[in-house]
C-alpha cells in the first residue's frame, strides 16, 4: 500500500492549527460531496478528504500520524514499524462509523468497531522505555537499519514486577534527525497488563562527535589547514566529505577564518535534502624551521610593506 500524506490531501502545512484544518476540509467537502459534485472521481476525493480530516482533527491520531510520517512519503510503498499498536485506535475509545477508510488508515489505527459500539480496554498500558542512541554522522545518510538492544520491564498478569528481558530491534534512522531528537517507536516498550496496550520505546538521538566535522544544524564545518604560501598563492586541496573527497580551489590571497561553501554535502534534513559543508580556512605555521627556511622568511619580512596591525594606528 502507498503512504498517504494527509496534509497534502487537505492542502495544509504540517504546522496548521485546528481552525485551518477544519476550513480546508469544509472547502474540499463542499467541492467533492457526491450529492453536489459532478467532477470525475469526486466521491473518492471526498472520502480521501474525510479520512484526512478524521486523523488531523484528532489530537491523539494526529500525534501518532506525525510520528509515522517520518518513515513514509506520498505515493511510496509503506509498512508500519514492527509491533505497531495504535493508542488512538479502538482500544482508546474506537472510531465513529462515518466513512469507508483506506487500508493505509486501517494499518495505522486498526479496525473499527461495529456500528453503534465503542470498545473498552480495562487493561493497563505497559511501561514506556527510554534510551539514548549514539548515531554516527555517516549513519544519518545511509538509510540502513541500526541494531539496538534495551531492557524491557516485565510484569505478571496481576501486575507484580518480574525480571527484565533484553529486547533487540533493527531501527531505521529517519532522515533529518538532529542531536537530542526524541523518536517514539510504538508498542516496543513493556507489555501491557491485563490486555492493555504495550508501552513505547523512546530513542534519544545523540550524534557522535566526529574527528573532522562540526555540526551546525544540518550543515557541517571542516577546518582546512593551509600553509601561509598556499593562502597567498592559491592551491587545490582534497577535502574529505562524509561520503568521499572533493577538490577545493583555494583562491590567491585567501584569509584565515574564511569559509567556503560546498553545497549539498552536509546532513540530511526532514525533506530529504542535504545541508551544506563549510570549509573554514586556517593558516598554520611550521613549528620548527631550519636556518635556510628562516632566512627566506627574513627576506620576505624585509621586502614586504604589509602591516597586519595597520588598523591600530590612529
Amino acid at each position: 500500500m502507498d503512504f498517504k500524506d494527509y496534509y497534502k490531501i487537505l492542502d495544509v502545512e504540517p504546522t496548521a492549527d485546528d481552525k485551518a484544518i477544519k476550513t480546508a476540509y469544509r472547502k474540499l467537502a463542499r467541492k467533492y460531496h457526491p450529492d453536489v459534485s459532478k467532477e470525475a472521481g469526486a466521491e473518492d476525493k471526498f472520502k480521501e478528504a474525510s479520512e484526512a480530516y478524521e486523523v488531523l482533527s484528532s489530537p491523539d491520531k494526529r500525534a501518532e500520524y506525525d510520528e509515522l510520517r517520518k518513515y513514509g512519503r506520498q505515493g511510496r510503498p509503506f509498512q508500519t514499524p514492527p509491533g505497531w499498536q495504535s493508542r488512538a485506535g479502538a482500544g482508546a475509545g474506537g472510531f465513529e462509523e462515518t466513512a469507508d477508510f483506506s487500508e493505509f488508515f486501517s494499518s495505522i489505527f486498526g479496525g473499527r468497531p461495529q456500528q453503534g459500539g465503542r470498545t473498552r480496554n480495562p487493561g493497563r498500558t505497559g511501561q514506556d522505555v527510554e534510551m539514548e542512541l549514539a548515531v554516527f554522522l555517516e549513519e544519518t545518510l545511509s538509510g540502513e537499519s541500526k541494531q539496538v538492544s534495551f531492557k524491557v520491564p516485565q510484569h505478571s498478569p496481576n501486575g507484580q514486577r518480574m525480571s527484565d528481558i533484553t529486547k533487540t530491534l533493527n531501527v531505521k534512522i529517519p532522515a533529518g534527525v538532529v542531536d537530542g531528537e526524541r523518536i517514539r517507536l510504538k508498542g516496543q516498550g513493556a507489555p501491557g497488563v491485563g490486555g492493555g496496550a504495550n508501552g513505547d520505546l523512546y530513542l534519544i538521538i545523540r550524534l557522535a562527535p566526529h574527528p573532522l566535522f562540526e555540526v551546525e544544524g544540518h550543515d557541517l564545518v571542516i577546518t582546512v589547514p593551509l600553509a601561509p604560501w598556499e593562502a597567498v598563492l592559491g592551491t587545490k586541496v582534497a577535502v574529505p566529505t562524509l561520503t568521499s573527497r572533493i577538490n577545493l580551489t583555494i583562491r590567491p590571497d585567501s584569509q584565515n577564518g574564511q569559509r567556503l561553501r560546498i553545497k549539498g554535502n552536509g546532513l540530511m534534513n526532514k525533506s530529504g535534502e542535504r545541508g551544506d559543508l563549510y570549509a573554514q580556512l586556517k593558516i598554520v605555521v611550521p613549528k620548527h624551521t631550519d636556518e635556510a627556511t628562516r632566512a627566506l622568511w627574513q627576506k620576505l619580512a624585509d621586502s614586504s610593506s604589509f602591516d597586519p596591525r595597520a588598523q591600530w594606528k590612529g
